[in-house]
């Protein structure tokens, strides 16, 4: 039974925004309240307070109290919409308990989906709020009362029902559906066949294998931890099978999974959120995430194919690999090709990006449909197929949806205060204007405001608090977000809270540490490729061609030097004289100089010439 309604308000939620991304949506408030009501009832049916054991009485009540407290409070925005944003409303003790319940009940939901990390920082917050103006120095603040927090947080279109939710309710939202339907008609299996047809049976071929399909999935799902948790269950135990270490196998699934977070077109939902904080077109960030994304699966690739040359690892048996023609099977492959046509035709003809991902799944469902009609397919297994997919876009959408009307809470209580602002000028006075030491400083603190929280949430809140810090001294504003955005990304596969790794690891059945230290490895280039963000505007697409080009260059130099380090190679029988050679290329394409990216060349063209083979046996026919 609870089964059956969590599917029917999931499929509802799909249908929702499927019908406001086609047909327009409802006032701001109406539609931001209406989808956090859906999700909160989703929320709780698929999290409940006893997920392992039999649920209780006592518990079913507790989840449904929630639920109804939840639903309540956005039910009364959405009916009270027009007076909210006319009036601008003093808060009444009934809208200060809707508030405080609406509030507990979204951390509660938070912290069962994501764990307590997220949660204690929007606790963090409140307290900061209410007690602020015990703090002496520059870090204190007047002080708010409840009824002015309750109007902000609550009545009003900045706290919880701002522009954060408005993206969860509207283009995210679309987005993930968009995702849910290409994978059901066809584009998972599409996908995972065209990444073994490609790369199987060359070199460290599962591994690459991996990292192609889950960057395929990652920049659809919008979560490095559910593309782990969904990618991984065949690629890990591929990689085991064929004598990969575990802990490396593992490894390569949670950083291949990080890297769809950075990759174009969508960038796990960051993009949307970006291009609304910064106010650039949604296709800027998507051409600004080009080059550096293809330094992400460069390094990747060609890590994995060194180790595996060195390690000598098993190839992927013949029988596994999918023809050509099972591959590109047209029934499975028009879909693909319809919906993400559709899409990209929209969007390119001007029309918002809701409105084009719905057009996109239209594009999709039609050749699906029209195949199982040509292939007499039950017509019964169709219309599950398309319900499936609408259940999974809906139940997709919680997680990202609960966090972000969380994030928005956050970064309300963060303008609230100034603190965002004080924090920037912090950084700003014990950096100066040394722009690799504020870097430095904002790197660091990205990195640990994001440990624990999935990536889209870790990147709104850095944003608000660091990107302003670069942005004074200053760095563009695309150049800042996409600066806190990788190293939000990337906290995911960074110790000691990294939980793509945790994810990754349990499948494997390893330790979760070796697997951080070898995703470490793996992913070093990723730690440094935003600081040529600050160093060469070409990288971001900015500038003229020759910039681009030269920015190219140095970043695969970067790349390569990092990569023959990282993956132990050895110059004539020796490490020292692999670092003598690839460090210093490392360093020199970091400079923006063209003397110094010829001398990057220069060294790893030598070194590339001295290095000594990997291959010293044949790998094992399979």
């Amino acid at each position: 039974m609870v089964e059956n309604a969590r599917r029917i308000v999931a499929a509802t939620i799909g249908v929702f925004v499927l019908w406001t991304a086609y047909f327009g949506q409802f006032d701001s408030l109406v539609q931001r309240s209406i989808m956090v009501a859906l999700l909160l009832m989703l929320g709780f049916l698929s999290y409940p307070l006893r997920p392992g054991g039999r649920p209780r009485g006592w518990s079913i009540a507790l989840d449904a109290i929630l639920a109804l407290i939840g639903v309540a409070a956005a039910v009364y925005v959405t009916f009270n919409a027009n007076r909210i944003m006319t009036t601008l409303p003093m808060a009444s003790p009934v809208e200060l308990g809707l508030t405080a319940g609406l509030v507990i009940v979204l951390l509660e939901l938070a912290r069962r989906t994501v764990g307590l990390a997220f949660p204690i920082l929007v606790i963090v917050g409140l307290a900061y709020v209410f007690l602020g103006h015990l703090i002496p120095g520059r870090l204190g603040h007047r002080g708010f009362d409840l009824y002015f927090v309750a109007e902000t947080i609550y009545l009003s279109d900045i706290g919880v029902w701002g522009s954060l939710t408005g993206l969860a309710a509207t283009l995210i939202a679309s987005f993930v559906l968009f995702g849910a339907v290409l994978l059901h008609t066809g584009g998972g299996k599409t996908f995972m066949d065209i990444a073994l047809l490609v790369s199987g049976r060359s070199i460290g071929g599962a591994a690459k294998m991996a990292t192609i399909a889950s960057a395929s999935f990652g920049t659809v799902n919008g979560s490095a931890v559910a593309n782990v948790a969904t990618t991984g269950t065949l690629t890990i135990p591929l990689m085991k099978r064929l004598n990969y270490p575990p802990q490396f196998a593992a490894a390569v699934e949670a950083v291949a999974s990080t890297g769809g977070q950075v990759t174009p077109p969508i960038l796990g939902a960051a993009a949307f959120i970006m291009a609304e904080m910064i106010g650039v077109e949604y296709l800027r960030i998507a051409v600004a995430a080009v080059i550096p994304a293809a330094m992400f699966y460069i390094a990747i690739l060609l890590t994995i194919h060194l180790v595996s040359l060195r390690t000598n690892v098993g190839l992927v048996p013949r029988e596994e690999i999918p023809s050509a023609r099972e591959a590109l099977d047209p029934f499975r492959l028009m879909p693909v090709i319809g919906g993400l046509g559709g899409l990209i035709w929209m969007l390119s003809s001007g029309r918002s990006v809701a409105f084009s991902a719905a057009m996109g799944i239209v594009c999709m469902v039609v050749p699906f449909v029209i195949g199982d009609v040509w292939r007499r397919r039950d017509p019964t297994s169709t219309a599950r197929t398309l319900f499936d997919a609408l259940v999974e876009g809906g139940a997709g959408i919680v997680i990202i949806g609960v966090m972000l009307a969380g994030a928005q809470i956050l970064v309300s209580l963060l303008n609230l205060t100034g603190i965002g602002v004080t924090l920037s000028s912090l950084v700003v006075a014990i950096g100066g204007q040394n722009i690799v030491l504020i870097g430095l400083i904002v790197a660091g603190a990205c990195l640990i405001l994001g440990m624990g929280i999935p990536t889209t949430a870790a990147y709104v809140l850095v944003a608000s608090v660091m990107a302003p810090a670069l942005i004074a001294v200053g760095i563009e504003p695309l150049v800042a977000h996409m600066f806190v955005f990788y190293y939000a990304t990337i906290s995911v596969i960074t110790p000691p809270v990294c939980i793509a790794v945790f994810v990754a690891a349990s499948i494997a059945g390893v330790h979760w540490w070796p697997v951080a230290l070898n995703a470490v490895r793996l992913a070093a280039v990723t730690y440094v490729v935003p600081f040529m963000f600050l160093a060469y505007p070409g990288m971001l697409w900015s500038g003229d061609g020759m910039d681009i080009a030269e920015a190219a260059l140095s970043g695969l130099m970067l790349v390569v030097a990092t990569a023959m380090l990282t993956s132990g190679i050895r110059l004539r029988g020796s490490r020292p004289m692999a670092w003598l050679f690839f460090m210093p290329a490392a360093l020199l394409a970091l400079y923006p100089s063209q003397l110094a990216l010829i001398a990057s060349v220069l060294l790893v063209g030598v070194g590339i010439f001295l290095a000594k083979p990997f291959r010293t046996r044949t790998a094992p026919a399979v």
